[in-house]
């Protein structure tokens, strides 16, 4: 599992640093138009990538500890990117406001994940 987390979180590394480049160059102009969804977008870039790196922490973590817990931290982060940043980064692009009701259960996802890594940390020692 440690080349699969390692695999998505270079990937989604990847993907986090065109997002974040495409916000500041390729929608600039959009911004200006609609300068209350820039910080939005932010937060979006900002979260996938926290989570992305994350990924890194759960494919070391695999190593180090052979719990399930922590394939199933790594699982939360993708579906927190997937949702939480996903939706954000749609609510931006469509200016659809009930994308942003979604949101919150990426963030839950967040959490969760990060959860389970204390738990397997505990378990472990």
């Amino acid at each position: 599992m440690d080349r699969f987390f390692t695999g998505f979180g270079a990937g989604l590394m990847f993907l986090a640093v065109a997002a974040g480049a495409f916000g500041a160059h390729g929608l600039r102009d959009y911004f200006s138009r609609y300068p209350e969804l820039a910080g939005t977008y932010d937060t979006a870039v900002r979260y996938h990538m926290i989570h992305a790196l994350a990924l890194f922490i759960v494919a070391w973590a695999g190593q180090k500890w052979a719990i399930s817990f922590v394939n199933w931290a790594g699982y939360l982060f993708l579906a927190g990117i997937f949702i939480f940043s996903g939706s954000l980064y749609l609510l931006v692009l469509t200016r659809v406001r009930w994308l942003g009701a979604i949101t919150p259960l990426g963030g839950l996802a967040f959490l969760a994940g990060w959860l389970l890594l204390v738990l397997a940390m505990w378990r472990a020692t």
